[in-house]
């Protein structure tokens, strides 16, 4: 894999993950709000995160792969990465997949058995944590797009 190669695919996972997030926060969420019902809006929300979820997934994986390819053929390995702004990029993205597990594994989980049971204000629960936790995300996948953008140049 040529580093031209894994840095594309490396910048695409993030756009789509973030760029997912961002949407689904600011303009998705506010509009189904203002456009539906609770039940109808976690019925949506099920399936929004049904196939966001799986770009996500592949997302994470390419995330991953790239990444670690990246630092051990370009930088010598994990005791070889002397910039501090792909440290900073590399422990965000680790966060930020702790978080995304948590969500999917346990939080979906859980949303996805209370809309389809119809227990609407459980799901309803369920979802404002999920928010928190992808608003959390979401700032720190923009945090990384900073430092992956500028920390070279502003000496991070």
């Amino acid at each position: 894999m040529s580093y031209s190669f894994a840095f594309t695919f490396h910048l695409l996972g993030a756009v789509i993950w973030v760029g997912g997030m961002f949407f689904a926060h600011m303009i998705l969420r506010p509009s189904a709000i203002e456009k539906l019902e609770p039940p109808n809006r976690l019925t949506l929300w099920l399936a929004v995160f049904g196939r966001f979820f799986l770009w996500v997934w592949i997302s994470v994986i390419v995330i991953l792969i790239t990444g670690y390819w990246m630092i051990f053929d370009v930088f010598g390995g994990l005791a070889g990465l002397k910039a501090s702004y792909i440290q900073i990029m590399h422990g965000i993205g680790l966060m930020m997949t702790a978080i995304y597990c948590y969500i999917y594994f346990v939080l979906f989980k859980q949303f996805k058995t209370a809309v389809n049971n119809k227990q609407f204000p459980v799901g309803g629960a369920i979802i404002n944590k999920i928010r928190n936790l992808v608003t959390t995300n979401l700032v720190l996948g923009i945090i990384t797009i900073i430092v992956a953008s500028g920390g070279k140049y502003i000496n991070l």
